[in-house]
Formats: C-alpha cells, sequence, structure tokens
C-alpha cells in the first residue's frame, strides 16, 4: 500500500526517503502530514535549547508588574509569583 517518498527539506533543501514503513507508521499515529525536514535536521532542532520568550503582565490579585511564560489572554487572571504559590496553598 505504502511505496518510499522522496522528499525535499525545508531547512537545508536535501532530498530525503519518506519510507514505506515510516508512512505506515504515521498512518497508525493519525499523522496528516508527512516530514518536512529530513532526519539530521529534525536531529539537531531538538538538540538546541527552546527559547523562552517572557511576556510582560500586571497581576490579577496585588497589581505588580511581572513576567509569565505564555501570552496573557484578556479573560484571564494572571498572577506573580507570590500571588500564584499563596492561591495554591
Amino acid at each position: 500500500m505504502f511505496q518510499d517518498k522522496v522528499l525535499v527539506c525545508k531547512d537545508c533543501g536535501q532530498e530525503f526517503t519518506f519510507t514505506a514503513g515510516e508512512q505506515e507508521f504515521y498512518a497508525e499515529k493519525g499523522f496528516q502530514n508527512q516530514p518536512a525536514h529530513c532526519r539530521d535536521c529534525r536531529a539537531n532542532k531538538k538538540r538546541q535549547p527552546r527559547e523562552r520568550v517572557q511576556h510582560q503582565a500586571v497581576c490579577s490579585s496585588c497589581g505588580a508588574n511581572t513576567t509569565i511564560p505564555f501570552v496573557p489572554k484578556n479573560d484571564a487572571p494572571v498572577y506573580c509569583d507570590s500571588c500564584y504559590k499563596a492561591r495554591r496553598g
């Protein structure tokens, strides 16, 4: 049913083979998209540390300026470390 496909990596532009076995694995897992990056580029990306972006916010409890590791939503309260720890008990 599955046959090897030759794809082009979006990062390095090299051709790589998306094997029939890999395609079967993707189908079993329910993945909809075929890989866009070769094995080497995927491995390099996994080795790189993820950069955590901090966002400025105002604590909903005490009003202090704080930073949070996610984009605040207007309808959800945001707490500084002290207020967050106090609320968790």
